[in-house]
């Protein structure tokens, strides 16, 4: 795996995005001509550093302290809008190098699997502990859930009530939980940074084949990180692309004609309308995605979509679930659309987005970054639903991994947490 060169730049009329979309065009223009389109789009994606990307803005390079309490850490991602955040550990040195100071992620991915574990009742083989009342306690005495402290009984995971989640919310054990406590027993997100050496097409492969929903660039003088690139500032660079060449002869491609959907038909995971909404997050745990369709009862059309961000909605608002006997797929849809239309404010899970398999990636991008959402759902003329695209299913597209790329890129760097469930 290569370091960048930094190429000259032409000046864009747009903006830094595109700007850095002539630079590939540039780098377009003097590839050997025997090469492959494909392979002209790696050589060029190489020869970029990832410092080159635009920056960020503030509001979205937060870091959370791992002392944090994971209610607040769940109201930081929801008020900043974020998928996760690097955690830094408080008792790090000032001076410590960034593989010392960063500890780890935390995602809604990891809160998602915690909340689960609260909702199930603990194994019969597990020792049960007094109600302690803090997370301290708990900890001290072996006690790993809800039940175990007597918050909560078996009825409440089985129907999944609205008084669940207020329960939950509203006791010590998850007040005091904090950032911390959650690695190493749950889904731990690792800390993966590059450096502002490293090639574009480094970090385009994390951000596809290798599923990081995130990279951090990090100066190694500081030790601190200095950029994000999330799968959706990428989509958005690509948006802002349209119209140069390069862009043109790979976005005008139809989807079937580079392998999209990548997952079609039974492959397709998703929920119906009547079953619990837990079981929605069970399932993206379980597969590891970041969302499913909400399919109406006896039929094979959404009605909705739910993603793994939704489940601050369990956490930030649970009174909205009062009045349900049972949270079902559809009952959460209603109550997050009803109070987010109370509140005045875009429902992340009001509108179904769909495209259609004769669409092309350039629509499809534009579509993605006009909507600022992370899938879209393929449906026939009839408006049945027959597969899902994701971002990271178009950047996959966009790029390969050169043989024996990375190298011993990975060692070391991706440790997993001990006594690690996923």
């Amino acid at each position: 795996m290569g370091e960048a060169v930094v190429g000259e730049q032409s000046p864009s009329p747009r903006s830094p995005e595109a700007k850095l979309g002539m630079q590939v065009e540039d780098l377009w223009d003097t590839q050997e001509p025997q090469l492959s389109p494909n392979d002209k789009l790696n050589a060029c994606f190489e020869s970029i550093p990832v410092s080159a990307f635009p920056p960020a803005p503030s509001d979205q390079v937060i870091e959370i302290k791992s002392d944090t309490s994971l209610a607040e850490a769940v109201q930081i991602l929801s008020e900043h809008k974020i998928l996760s955040a690097p955690v830094v550990d408080v008792d790090a040195a000032e001076d410590a190098s960034w593989i010392d100071r960063y500890i780890g992620v935390v995602e809604f991915a990891g809160i998602v699997v915690w909340i689960l574990h609260q909702s199930e009742p603990p194994s019969p083989r597990s020792p049960h502990s007094p109600n302690t009342g803090t997370a301290l306690a708990a900890a001290a005495n072996g006690v790993t859930s809800l039940f175990e402290l007597g918050v909560l009984g078996p009825d409440s995971a089985a129907t999944t009530s609205g008084n669940f989640f207020e329960h939950l919310t509203a006791s010590e054990y998850y007040k005091n939980t904090t950032v911390r406590d959650i690695s190493g027993s749950f889904r731990w997100a690792p800390f993966l940074a590059l450096q502002t050496s490293n090639s574009f097409l480094t970090m385009l492969l994390l951000l596809s084949k290798y599923k990081m929903k995130s990279i951090f660039v990090v100066d190694l003088g500081e030790g601190k990180i200095e950029n994000v690139i999330t799968q959706s500032s990428v989509i958005h660079m690509l948006a802002e692309c349209a119209g140069l060449h390069w862009f043109e002869n790979w976005g005008t491609k139809k989807l079937s004609e580079v392998g999209l959907p990548m997952v079609t038909g039974d492959r397709l995971i998703k929920v119906y309308e009547d079953e619990p909404v837990l079981q929605a997050f069970k399932l993206m745990r379980k597969k590891r995605i970041g969302g499913v369709p909400v399919i109406e009862n006896g039929g094979n059309k959404a009605v909705g979509n739910i993603s793994l961000r939704d489940i601050q909605f369990l956490l930030t608002a649970p009174e909205i679930y009062h009045d349900y006997r049972s949270i079902t797929a559809k009952n959460f849809l209603t109550a997050v659309r009803s109070y987010m239309e109370k509140h005045e404010e875009a429902s992340p899970v009001s509108e179904m987005v769909t495209c259609k398999k004769d669409q092309t990636i350039k629509e499809l991008i534009l579509l993605l970054d006009a909507k600022k959402i992370h899938r879209v759902y393929v449906v026939d003329d009839d408006g049945n639903i027959g597969g899902v695209i994701t971002l990271r299913d178009i950047i996959s597209r966009l790029v390969h991994e050169p043989r024996g790329y990375f190298g011993d890129f990975f060692d070391g760097v991706l440790p997993l947490p001990q006594n690690s469930r996923v």
